[in-house]
């Protein structure tokens, strides 16, 4: 068995020695155990939230158990509860502070589709201004729901490199624009 065989299968175990990896996927497992959320609450979702953060559901566990209300201090923001078209402006610039790479988990039905305010001034679903990479379903959703969106989010960190999240993030970031364009009636 020759080096590139071995490189090929990184988190391989020989015996107690020692493990073989590449240095991505060192890096990749470090960024996915330490998400730090900036928690955008707005509604009933932030108290669920709340009680994630508590010590029956324990989000300590996954390393997410520091939030961060200094964007510039963050990596992933989550979005809970109902945005309306005034928040958007703000909810849009504090993602554009969110350090690099930057995540972020629609928590609830209001954050993901504008819930039950089909309203004029309801955002309907914060994919709408950002690029969304988990969805969480519920109104509002168990905690359980959201240690699941967090331990998907991992798995994505874990096997998507940093060129990949960029372009990933670059092309939902055009269909968000492209979708955002005026009407221009002729």
């Amino acid at each position: 068995m020759g080096l590139t065989e071995t490189l090929s299968k990184p988190g391989e175990m020989f015996g107690d020695m020692f493990q073989v990896a590449t240095l991505d996927n060192v890096v990749q497992w470090g960024q996915s155990f330490s998400l730090w959320p900036y928690p955008f609450a707005t509604a009933c979702c932030g108290i669920e939230y709340m009680s994630t953060a508590c010590a029956d559901y324990d989000i300590a566990r996954f390393g997410a158990e520091r939030p961060s209300f200094s964007p510039r201090q963050a990596d992933m923001i989550l979005v809970l509860g109902t945005i309306t078209y005034k928040m958007a402006p703000v909810l849009r610039q504090i993602y554009d502070q969110l350090a690099e790479p930057k995540f972020v988990i629609s928590v609830g039905a209001c954050a993901s589709s504008g819930g039950m305010f089909h309203t004029y001034g309801v955002l309907q679903g914060v994919d709408r201004i950002l690029p969304v990479d988990v969805y969480v379903p519920g109104c509002p959703p168990r905690p359980e729901a959201l240690l699941d969106a967090l331990v998907k989010l991992q798995k994505k960190v874990q096997s998507q490199g940093l060129e990949a999240r960029r372009q990933e993030v670059m092309r939902k970031i055009e269909e968000i624009n492209e979708r955002n364009k005026p009407l221009v009636v002729a």
